[in-house]
C-alpha cells in the first residue's frame, strides 16, 4: 500500500496533479492542511481514499484541525501542526500521538521536509510544501509511506 502525504498546497493543486502523473494514483492521499480554496478540486483528483485536516490558512473549512487515522493497520494523528506549535518542536504532537495510540504522526506549516524516527513509539513525519517550500534548496516536496504486510512502514520523500 502505497499512501501520498502531501501539505501546504495554498491553492496550487496543479502541483499535487504533476506528482499524481508522476507517480500514478496512490492507494490512499492525506493532505495536511492549508489548502485554502482548493478542497473541492483536491477531492475530484483523488481516486482513492482522502483524508485531509485544515490548516491556518483554511479560513472557511469545515474539516477538523486534528484527526486520527488508520491506514494499512497504522493508527496515524493526522494534523497541520500550528496547533501544537511544531515551528519549535514537535514534543506535544509527539505526547499527543502516544496518548491516542498512534505510530506516526504527520503535520505540515512549517513547509519543510522533516523526518524523526528517534522516538521508539512515534514516527514524526513533515512531507514540507509542495507549493512554497521554506527549507534552504527551496524545492517542492511529498513523501510517501509505504505499507507492507509483516514489515515496518517505509518513509520517503521526495521533490519536484
Amino acid at each position: 500500500m502505497r499512501i501520498l502525504v502531501v501539505s501546504d498546497t495554498h491553492g496550487h493543486e496543479e502541483d499535487l496533479e504533476r506528482v499524481l502523473q508522476n507517480i500514478g494514483m496512490p492507494d490512499c492521499l492525506i493532505h495536511l492542511g492549508d489548502y485554502e480554496s482548493g478542497e473541492a478540486r483536491i477531492q475530484e483528483m483523488a481516486r482513492c481514499p482522502l483524508y485531509m485536516v485544515a490548516g491556518n490558512c483554511d479560513f472557511f473549512s469545515r474539516l477538523p484541525l486534528t484527526q486520527i487515522v488508520e491506514i494499512g493497520g497504522l493508527r496515524i494523528l493526522i494534523t497541520h501542526g500550528h496547533y501544537y506549535y511544531v515551528s519549535v518542536g514537535t514534543r506535544d504532537l509527539i505526547e499527543d500521538a502516544k496518548a491516542n495510540g498512534c505510530s506516526i504522526a504527520m503535520f505540515g506549516h512549517t513547509h519543510r521536509p522533516f523526518l524523526d524516527q528517534s522516538d521508539r513509539e512515534v514516527t514524526v513525519l513533515n512531507p514540507g510544501s509542495l507549493s512554497f517550500p521554506r527549507q534552504e534548496d527551496h524545492r517542492q516536496s511529498y513523501a510517501l509511506v509505504t505499507v507492507e504486510e509483516g514489515a515496518p512502514a517505509k518513509y520517503e520523500i521526495f521533490y519536484l
